[in-house]
């Protein structure tokens, strides 16, 4: 039903459909390419929570992980290298870090390269954003959940839950699935597919723990912390990616930064083959033959007293007992082999994530190459602009997802604002 406290225009130059993080700063950057271009124009953002900037608050803990030290291609699935890279090159860290100085947020910068707020709170970056895209005109509306969308002549005739509106140009800014409470529940992808755009397959959640069976092991480590690295290995034992960072053992399986980095690849992978198998180095760095001389110098100590000296005790009584080696005096040559893979290359029995409702981020999307890079516009429908994690890209754990939706928000919002339409190239 509408909400009283919501009162849409009949019309609108530019709406922005979800004013979350890509859609706030696309409001932003709108309003101020039409300030500069002394052309004065309307611009709308709506959201269907009821409290905006849900995620951001969220983000780091409640830190909210605004980027990254330094950030390029590499750092992302998805789309292309070169797409990503010419879209991120549009709106540097630099810019993100000049951009919300001038908004009164500094930063501070942590040992793995993430930048925080200094004042450690998200609600910081939330307010500046808020007030940076009121500043530069945008109108801010929520709750008003879009429900379709179509053409109208040049422009488009929107329906949402407050009433029906007409926009000239429309940024869509709503998110993948992640976190669907926030408000990222697929809608966009939705409204995407309405306007002639297809998605990529499959679209499943990235940056998620994954899930051993109920009797496992590891479910009895919960709350055990380490550097481990995550292997993801093809049927034939190439090796596809790695990963390697804290790990935490939880009640249900894996989390972690090794974890969740790795969690989209696995996931990816196996629904295209699935042979794909997910291994775990506990002793990063260190190879199967290392680890096998470790344990032979020192025989008659046993494998508990010489592993624990490098792995938490627990975790070594668990591999032992794996790999039926016992765990003081000496151990025959067959079961230190075995004992030497449970440690180097132990392949995990993953039977599932968490699921939307707790990944950070969702890997699939619109198609980089149904939008022109250097606009964020629609191939397929021209006005029609795109930002953030509707698109095919999603980035590791650390600020990269943030980074993103600053850059193409960006572009988005310049360039939806100049009026840049379909004759522009990529």
């Amino acid at each position: 039903m509408p909400t009283a406290t919501v009162s849409l225009p009949k019309y609108c130059d530019i709406l922005v459909i979800g004013a979350g993080a890509a859609g706030l700063f696309a409001s932003t950057w709108a309003g101020r390419a039409a300030r500069a271009a002394g052309r004065p124009i309307s611009i709308l953002a709506v959201d269907g929570a009821k409290k905006l900037g849900a995620k951001i608050l969220v983000a780091g803990g409640g830190r909210c992980n605004v980027t990254h030290w330094r950030v390029t291609e590499a750092d992302y699935a998805g789309g292309t290298p070169p797409a990503i890279r010419k879209v991120l090159g549009r709106f540097t860290v630099d810019d993100t870090v000049q951009f919300f100085r001038a908004c009164g947020v500094e930063f501070k910068r942590e040992d793995t390269g993430k930048l925080f707020p200094t004042t450690d709170s998200a609600r910081t970056v939330l307010d500046a954003l808020v007030a940076a895209a009121t500043r530069a005109g945008a109108t801010l509306e929520h709750p008003a959940r879009v429900e379709a969308i179509e053409r109208a002549g040049t422009g488009f005739l929107v329906a949402t839950s407050v009433g029906p509106i007409e926009a000239g140009r429309v940024i869509l800014c709503t998110g993948g699935k992640s976190l669907p409470k926030s408000g990222s529940d697929g809608a966009g992808f939705a409204i995407a597919t309405s306007l002639g755009h297809s998605l990529t397959a499959p679209i499943v959640p990235a940056l998620v723990p994954l899930v051993v069976p109920g009797e496992h092991w590891i479910r009895g480590l919960s709350g055990l912390t380490l550097r481990a690295e995550m292997v993801l290995l093809a049927p034939t034992g190439k090796r596809l990616r790695s990963f390697t960072g804290s790990t935490l053992c939880t009640h249900t399986g894996l989390s972690g930064p090794a974890v969740l980095d790795v969690s989209r690849h696995w996931l990816v992978e196996r629904e295209r083959d699935r042979g794909v198998r997910l291994a775990i180095n506990w002793l990063p760095g260190t190879s199967a033959d290392a680890v096998d001389k470790l344990l032979q110098g020192a025989a008659s100590r046993g494998p508990l007293a010489v592993l624990r000296e490098h792995l938490p005790e627990r975790l070594v009584r668990q591999l032992c007992e794996l790999a039926g080696a016992a765990v003081a005096g000496d151990v025959p040559r067959d079961v230190r082999r075995r004992l030497v893979q449970c440690v180097t290359g132990l392949e995990l029995d993953i039977v599932g994530d968490r699921g939307f409702t707790v990944a950070e981020a969702t890997a699939g999307g619109v198609p980089l190459a149904e939008v022109r890079l250097e606009t964020m516009e629609s191939r397929v429908c021209p006005g029609l602009f795109f930002a953030g994690e509707v698109l095919d890209v999603d980035g590791r754990i650390g600020g990269f997802n943030f980074q993103w939706a600053w850059a193409s928000g960006y572009v988005a919002g310049s360039a939806a604002a100049a009026g840049r339409g379909d004759s522009q190239t990529s």
